[in-house]
């Protein structure tokens, strides 16, 4: 089945706002789908629908910034890019600290907003590529017995073979045989290697 188009979701309770963007995004041949309200985006969302959100920071209601922590309470990883007024660039900031990938001032460029959009969109693909191999990470970590993900627990802690021997109250001889087998389960080609996958694999959304 042909996956759907990235799609820009833009919220903001101006009606004219959500018109004129709608128009200039369909002008350059992107889809896109308005939203009058935070809750509204809300209660429609779909986490597996690729895409970004372009959101004004201030609305009735749920405000934008409240919207981002529901989203990141749900480990949602649309990309965020902020629609702020001149007074609004702190929340903005704090808005970034929390993992939205731009923000723009009104008023703004047409031309300004859809590279950032662009580049919202780009961070989206990279994002759930990503996914789409922590997911085969864990796949491959759950082939791993039970006696292996102590072992791999452990070994990605940073401990010795020596130290995960006595830990696991057996010989160093058989902890060299686990963490072999757990390295090539894993398709790793170095300890840093493994590290970095079980990170890859503990990751909900990318910040």
């Amino acid at each position: 089945m042909k996956e759907k188009p990235a799609t820009v979701f833009v919220v903001d309770d101006d009606d004219a706002v959500r018109t004129s963007l709608r128009l200039l995004l369909k002008s350059v041949g992107l889809p896109v789908e308005t939203y009058a309200s935070a809750q509204e985006f809300l209660d429609g969302f779909d986490a597996e629908r690729a895409g970004c959100l372009v959101l004004d920071i201030r609305m009735p209601g749920m405000s934008g910034l409240e919207l981002q922590q529901r989203l990141n309470e749900i480990h949602a990883i649309v990309p965020i890019v902020f629609i702020t007024g001149h007074g609004d660039v702190p929340m903005a900031v704090e808005a970034m600290q929390h993992g939205a990938v731009d923000f723009i001032q009104k008023p703004f460029r047409d031309q300004d907003l859809i590279d950032r959009i662009n580049q919202a969109l780009e961070k989206d693909r990279d994002n759930r590529a990503g996914l789409k191999e922590r997911d085969a990470i864990r796949r491959r970590m759950q082939q791993l017995t039970p006696r292996e993900k102590e072992v791999l627990d452990l070994v990605t802690q940073g401990k010795a073979n020596k130290v995960i021997a006595g830990d696991l109250n057996v010989s160093q001889r058989t902890v060299e045989i686990h963490r072999a087998r757990v390295m090539e389960k894993m398709a790793a080609s170095s300890l840093a290697h493994l590290v970095r996958m079980v990170i890859e694999a503990e990751r909900t959304a990318a910040p």
